[in-house]
């Protein structure tokens, strides 16, 4: 609030009509409601102010950001110290700002807080100043000055201070209002780019591939722009090059180095295909344009479907961690410092670079963001828990089981402490390699009829850990069918919800069940025959469950057959057991 120096308030003569007070105020309100340009506002509010109360001159002071400075924004009448920058506490202003109170000073010779230089600047001589501070809710952010009155003994009177302090605190709240809708206007602004920096990072990753494919990744900012990425594509001989990165620092910095980086690995990568050397080539642009301080940490490598060969080189970056096929975790780690510090650092030849052979085995790279990421007791998931993870999940194909590691840190209760980013690749060798996995075996033709038929004949125990290489077998057995990509992973899931069937509710989790699964491909259709040797269901009580019967258990049924033309139990073998017989129509369609 306000404080007005301790005087009577005279009657009678002094007193000024206030119904044009009134209307003056009126008049000001209405320019602050009808002008979005304040300052041009404030000019015009100051003259009419100077005027209505009959002064030589006015000024509008007001404090800069760190509320240290005092700053003349505008002038009205014979005074012109536009632009005036006087101490958040100096002349009679500043002891008013500091304050909060308005004053008259009937005679500034008299006073000790005039400041004789300004007049001595401009030439103009001050022997009066009212002076009321701008301000709503003890928010004080500057003062009206009004100097010399016309007229009459040349003061200024009580009345003209109080009608001063309303005009003032009307001018104050035009301004902060002012300032708020310009910090929303600005908000908003700085909003939608971030936005559009998000769709430009977003369009920087690679497309969803179906789950037949070897590479997988996901990428979650903490904020609207992340510093983190990675990328796969194809090359022309058929292998896939890849990479994952995380840039040091946050916002939209590292935002714009990430993009860089990212777009520079895609396009050198697609010619040089040594990942030492294609690191040490982007090594050395980053470390020309780079912002001092910011770095970038980056695995790439390129992977070979075929053989299941990995190469790689790491720059400073978390180490992979590698899940071979007989359950053991190997970490990779840096061999070399992160890309962006100084292309001295590199040797001759580029990055070192690290060779793998899957053999049925995944790989996976990621980010801190993942293994500092908090889980649901408050603690950092780390490089065990993440084992632990990967372990738990490992009958899941390779996307769902990513989803799964990363919903226990991107949970709704919990934000992520920082970006998560995370690629796997899963060993996609031909079937023939698929087959030495122990449990999984693959079976030749018995020379009966129809052997031109069979495409595909497996026996594994009834173990869901075992379910990952079925799916990949019957991925690429379908795709060799003729199906297309769509089409190719609903049928792994229908056969993959088919077996978990078979293990949960034929053998009751049993693991020493035998499961024979058998692919014949018969001119436009496939044909999936599935064989357990469990006890003989009976099929009249085998049936799906009515969707909007809310609660575990049944549906998967009711995907099998959405996805299949036809679904049947044949009559039970002689050696007892079910046979389950799924067909699929093949479309040719172009």
């Amino acid at each position: 609030m306000v404080k007005q120096a301790a005087k009577k308030i005279p009657t009678g003569g002094d007193v000024e009509n206030f119904s044009d007070h009134l209307e003056l105020l009126a008049l000001m309100g209405r320019d602050f409601a009808a002008s979005m340009d304040i300052e041009e506002t404030l000019n015009k509010g100051l003259a009419r102010i100077t005027r209505h109360l009959n002064a030589v001159g006015g000024a509008l002071f007001l404090l800069d950001e760190t509320g240290e400075k005092l700053c003349c924004t505008s002038c009205s009448g014979d005074t012109e110290i536009t632009g005036l920058t006087l101490g958040g506490d100096e002349g009679i202003v500043g002891y008013c700002v500091q304050n909060n109170i308005a004053e008259i000073v009937r005679d500034v010779t008299k006073d000790p807080n005039f400041q004789q230089a300004v007049d001595k600047q401009t030439g103009f001589v001050t022997k009066s100043i009212l002076c009321a501070p701008m301000s709503v809710h003890d928010q004080c952010i500057g003062a009206i000055e009004l100097v010399n009155k016309v007229g009459g003994d040349g003061l200024f009177s009580e009345a003209d201070l109080q009608l001063l302090q309303a005009l003032s605190s009307s001018a104050a709240l035009a301004i902060i209002n002012a300032r708020m809708a310009e910090a929303l206007v600005e908000q908003e602004r700085v909003k939608r780019e971030l936005e559009l920096a998000a769709e430009i990072q977003r369009s920087l990753l690679p497309d969803k591939r179906s789950e037949s494919f070897p590479v997988h990744g996901v990428n979650l900012p903490a904020r609207m722009v992340s510093g983190d990425f990675y990328d796969f594509f194809p090359l022309d001989d058929g292998r896939i090059c890849f990479n994952l990165a995380d840039v040091s620092g946050k916002g939209m910095n590292a935002a714009l180095l990430m993009a860089k980086t990212a777009s520079l690995f895609r396009c050198l990568g697609k010619t040089i295909h040594e990942p030492g050397l294609l690191l040490a080539k982007i090594n050395a642009e980053i470390c020309e344009t780079a912002t001092r301080g910011m770095f970038v940490t980056m695995v790439g490598g390129v992977y070979d479907p075929k053989t299941g060969h990995v190469r790689l080189a790491n720059a400073g970056h978390e180490p992979p961690l590698f899940h071979d096929a007989n359950g053991a975790f190997t970490a990779l780690p840096a061999e070399a410092p992160p890309l962006g510090i100084s292309p001295l650092l590199v040797e001759d030849g580029g990055f070192p670079e690290t060779e793998l052979d899957l053999k049925g085995g995944t790989l996976y790279v990621f980010t801190d963001g993942l293994t500092e990421g908090y889980v649901e007791d408050g603690s950092e998931l780390q490089v065990d828990g993440l084992k632990k993870l990967i372990e738990e999940n490992a009958a899941l194909s390779a996307p769902k089981r990513l989803d799964a590691i990363i919903a226990r840190i991107n949970r709704d209760d919990q934000a992520l402490r920082d970006d998560l980013t995370a690629l796997i690749i899963e060993d996609s060798a031909q079937p023939e390699m698929l087959a030495l996995h122990p449990g999984v075996e693959i079976i030749p033709s018995d020379g009966a009829g129809g052997e031109k038929q069979l495409k595909l004949k497996l026996k594994f125990p009834s173990q869901p850990n075992r379910l990952k290489l079925v799916r990949s077998l019957v991925s690429a057995t379908a795709e060799l069918c003729g199906c297309g990509q769509e089409a190719s992973q609903d049928i792994v899931l229908a056969i993959d919800e088919a077996c978990q069937n078979v293990i949960r509710h034929a053998y009751k989790d049993e693991p020493n069940g035998e499961i024979i699964l058998e692919i014949r491909h018969n001119e436009d259709e496939m044909i999936i025959l599935l064989r357990d040797f469990a006890k003989t269901v009976d099929t009249a009580v085998i049936r799906p469950r009515e969707l909007d019967d809310v609660r575990p258990g049944g549906l998967g049924t009711h995907f099998i057959r959405e996805v299949m033309d036809e679904v049947a139990f044949m009559p039970p073998p002689e050696d007892g057991g079910n046979l389950l017989k799924m067909v699929k129509r093949i479309s040719h369609e172009t």
